[in-house]
Order: structure tokens, then sequence, then C-alpha cells
């Protein structure tokens, strides 16, 4: 299914939005309406954050969307040792309670591993989160024959990555793999050829923000 397709809602929200429901109804049908009001709230915060909206995902050859929606935090040129072995751009993207959740693939291409590790929950917008918070890489190849890292990592809040895709996988550009609970990180690596259009501080949309092009 296309990203265009998708439902409007993550289904990792349904079970949080049902019990937002089920908690309204049952303060509202006891209470009275006073105590259904923060119940009521905390659902639309559940709908809110696992929104899942239609993305328009640039198709011009070689260019690489963002894969989550939220603010540039790092693109630095940096030794990437522990998928590729080599040296690389480096783009973080901090995503905040507010963003959008769901993280598409920045470049069509077979997801050639997977890699989980468990680790800290610091705060997602520290350098040191890249490294020592629990987070899950997609090790992506692309037809061209270029090796990107993207990587998924829990924050403070976050508690919980989520990874739909697996190992030989090919996914088209901004094509929907996953999401991460209630605050996080996604970090980047890609070639050192790559033509960068973003800095830090800007602000990006996931499938849709171009981020630069593959050279």
């Amino acid at each position: 299914m296309a990203v265009e397709d998708q439902v409007p809602i993550a289904k990792e929200g349904y079970p949080f939005i049902a019990i937002g429901v089920a908690i309204t109804g049952l303060c509202y049908g006891i209470w009275g309406q006073g105590s259904a009001i923060f119940p009521a709230l905390l659902t639309f915060f559940c709908l809110w954050f696992f929104r899942d909206p239609k993305r328009k995902v640039p198709q011009e050859e070689g260019q690489l969307v963002s894969p989550a929606d939220g603010k540039v935090v790092d693109v630095s040129r940096v030794e990437e040792n522990r998928f590729l072995n080599k040296p690389a751009i480096k783009i973080s993207i901090f995503l905040d309670v507010f963003n959008v959740h769901v993280n598409r693939v920045p470049s069509a291409g077979k997801i050639v591993d997977i890699a989980y590790n468990h680790g800290k929950f610091l705060n997602a917008g520290v350098p040191k989160a890249s490294l020592e918070n629990e987070q899950n890489a997609l090790i992506i190849e692309t037809s061209s024959g270029k090796t990107l890292v993207c990587i998924q990592i829990a924050g403070l809040i976050a508690r919980r990555i989520v990874c739909w895709s697996k190992k030989g996988d090919r996914l088209d550009r901004g094509e929907r793999f996953g999401l991460i609970r209630f605050g996080s990180r996604v970090d980047l690596f890609l070639p050192t050829e790559t033509e960068i259009n973003i800095k830090v501080g800007d602000k990006v949309v996931g499938g849709e923000t171009v981020l630069g092009l593959l050279k």
C-alpha cells in the first residue's frame, strides 16, 4: 500500500485511543461531565500523537527525503564505525511529542540488515543519545549501490521503538517503516559525497522535505 493510501491513524494508536474512549465514557456515566474532561483530553492527545497524514513524496532521481518530522539538531561529518566503517554525513532529527512519529525511508532500496540495541532513555536531543539510547538501525542499499543507515532512537519519554519492516524488504522512497512512541530522535548516515540541502535548526517533514541528493 502506498504512503498516500494509509489510514490517517497509525495502528499502534488504536489501543490507547480505545482505552481513552472507554475511560471517558465510564467517567461521564458515573460521575458526570466534569470528570470526563481529563480522560477526553488524553484521548484527543493520543489521536493527535498517532496521526499519520498523507504525504506527497518527491520523485526526482536521487533525492533523499526526511525519515521523520521534527527539527534538525545535527549535520556533520563523522566516522561511522558501527555499520559503515567509513566516514559519513550524519543528520540528526529530534521529534518532540507534538510531531508526527511515523518514520519513513529516505530513499528507495533494500533493507540489507536491521540491528536493534537495548540502551538508556536519555533526552533524545543530546548528542550522546545517538550512542547510548535504545535504538533500531536499518541498513538500506539503494539501486545505485549506495548504503544508508537510518536509526530510530528512543528518548526520555519514548519507551518503545516499533519497526514494521524486516531484513530483505524492498521499500519505496517515503514508505512507512515504523514509529517511536512519545518523543524521540532519528539519525541518518549518508555517503560523504551526498549534496546536503538542510542545516541545523531547520524544521523537516517526514516523506516530503528533501534533505539532499545522492551523487
